[in-house]
């Protein structure tokens, strides 16, 4: 059987900016025969993530991700439909899900690698598994129960950096569920601004691409800052941090104004702002959502209850085609997105 697949074709280089071009589609045959405990699956929607960049290098950085092979099949978060199954677990027509799914229209894959989902979790949006029900979820959700130390009933103001993405136009919904009275989004359009406050709920939105981000800081928090979300690093995080208060906490999910340079991770702050860190006993650490797997179970099921009781919104942006997933990921990067960047592989989810 040809089936598609999308291989990387190109590095950008440790310091370069990914292009669609570093990706290219190719057609390859798959074996009409399965083995035992494999099971035969068809893709759904895929998923492109800001962390995918550091895949993009030889060297990823980290010892918990693999570096993406020039030349071989690319793969990250999938969701698809079992076509054919030889392991006792998995049966046709069940919906299953990876983070190791390669970028492909059918695969054949070992079940261990995969889990079952449930589509009542999502009221049948799979993709939301992928998204708020899922991984970026998960980030939100226990990143701020582990490090935000939110009170309900204290006053606590949270600001979200990269607040229209993924994980952000979740964070500030969550801070709010959990008990912050003010929340405040920074993101890089008057479109994701007017979303963040008209649909999101948020208390007020700054885009960073206008005017000065601390005085519009300084104007949306009179109180400072007591939670900080950071999705971006850079220049927009020290000018929050400047603006915190004492004894404060940094929720530090990712740096994506870094991910196109040569930094460690987390990247070391300005002299200036580490001081003011330092004197203010702001906690900054590294959080990483697969320490806490103990937590996901619970974790989804209070996200699913979330969005059942209307009380999260969910946005996606979805791109159609296993051949524009270069596209997609060009864009995600470059903040093109509003919500979860998808790209749908196939609607039909009937076998």
């Amino acid at each position: 059987m040809i089936v598609q697949r999308v291989v990387l074709n190109s590095r950008p280089g440790k310091n370069g900016n990914p292009v669609a071009e570093n990706f290219r589609i190719e057609e390859v045959n798959l074996s009409d025969n399965i083995n035992e405990g494999q099971v035969q699956v068809r893709t759904l929607y895929l998923s492109v993530d800001p962390y995918m960049r550091c895949r993009m290098n030889e060297d990823t950085g980290t010892d918990y991700i693999r570096a993406w092979q020039l030349s071989q099949v690319v793969d990250g978060g999938g969701i698809g439909i079992v076509e054919e199954s030889k392991n006792i677990n998995f049966t046709k027509g069940d919906f299953v899900i990876s983070f190791n799914w390669p970028w492909q229209t059918k695969v054949i894959l070992d079940g261990k690698s995969l889990e079952k989902v449930d589509p009542q979790l999502v009221d049948g949006n799979l993709s939301y598994f992928l998204g708020a029900i899922g991984m970026p979820g998960l980030t939100s959700l226990i990143g701020i129960q582990e490090k935000g130390h939110i009170t309900a009933g204290s006053n606590q103001t949270m600001v979200v950096s990269g607040a229209a993405g993924a994980c952000g136009s979740l964070a500030g919904q969550i801070g709010h569920l959990m008990g912050c009275s003010r929340v405040v989004g920074i993101c890089g359009t008057q479109e994701k601004c007017l979303f963040l406050t008209s649909e999101l709920g948020f208390d007020a939105a700054v885009n960073y691409k206008k005017g000065n981000v601390a005085e519009q800081l300084r104007e949306l928090c009179p109180a400072g800052v007591d939670v900080y979300f950071d999705n971006v690093g850079g220049d927009i995080s020290d000018a929050v941090i400047s603006q915190m208060n004492q004894n404060s906490h940094i929720i530090l999910c990712g740096q994506i104004s870094q991910y196109n340079k040569d930094v460690p991770y987390p990247p070391p702050l300005p002299p200036a702002v580490e001081a003011i860190q330092k004197e203010r006993n702001i906690t900054r650490e590294r959080f990483l959502v697969l320490n806490h797997k103990d937590k996901f179970e619970s974790g989804i099921l209070q996200l699913s209850q979330w969005f059942k009781e209307g009380k999260l919104k969910i946005k996606e942006t979805v791109i159609n085609g296993l051949e524009n997933m270069g596209a997609a990921f060009q864009s995600m990067m470059t903040g093109g997105n509003i919500g979860k960047q998808i790209v749908c592989i196939s609607e039909e989810t009937s076998v």
